[in-house]
């Protein structure tokens, strides 16, 4: 796809006392699996990150944060910046299932859109959507007025919201926004695996 894949690595992992990206699930760690998958999709991917070194290993084209310690708004803005193609897929680096088929139905739903964007009953879901590059002066905007809450800005954008419904033929568990912030969520996660090997 001519779009860019990038993977945000920017967390501090303070709730779960060690970096989320290196965790294993079914015996792969999740930065693997998301690069395997990101690799699979996308032209270009980046990973974002402030801690260079600790993912060298991946062979990725690493970038980090234009704007310190400015959370997840920074980190996607820092990776549209340095995209090369007009549209990027953003996901966190803590998210073990990820599925192509939903990412590849987010991307094929962004042309005449700036932000593609699943709703869950949990809400909007920011770290696993399609952004344009012309998102990058709002982003800029509310990083300079300290406003870190990314959906602010989306009323200045085009935006295409997914709902649930049509998430559901493609990811019938919504496993896809699962992602690891505490240990008692890796326990959760061999409840997911325990109803579906393959989410």
């Amino acid at each position: 796809m001519k779009t860019t894949g990038i993977i945000l690595a920017g967390g501090k992992n303070l709730r779960m006392g060690q970096n989320k990206a290196f965790l294993e699930v079914q015996g792969e760690r999740i930065i693997d699996r998301t690069r395997k998958i990101f690799g699979e999709l996308f032209a270009e991917v980046l990973l974002v990150t402030n801690s260079p070194g600790d993912y060298l290993d991946l062979n990725l084209r690493i970038v980090t944060d234009l704007y310190r310690e400015q959370g997840s708004l920074g980190g996607v803005f820092t990776g549209l910046f340095h995209a090369s193609f007009p549209h990027a897929f953003v996901a966190a680096c803590d998210m073990p299932f990820l599925n192509r088929d939903l990412i590849s139905h987010l991307v094929s739903l962004s042309p005449g859109h700036d932000i593609v964007i699943p709703r869950t009953e949990d809400g909007l879901q920011p770290l696993h959507a399609v952004y344009s590059r012309k998102c990058l002066p709002f982003m800029e905007d509310l990083l300079r007025q300290g406003n870190l809450k990314i959906i602010d800005f989306f009323h200045r954008v085009k935006k295409r919201e997914v709902p649930s419904g049509e998430i559901f033929p493609l990811d019938p568990h919504l496993a896809s926004f699962f992602n690891l912030n505490t240990p008692e969520d890796l326990a959760r996660i061999q409840s997911i695996l325990s109803v579906d090997p393959h989410p």
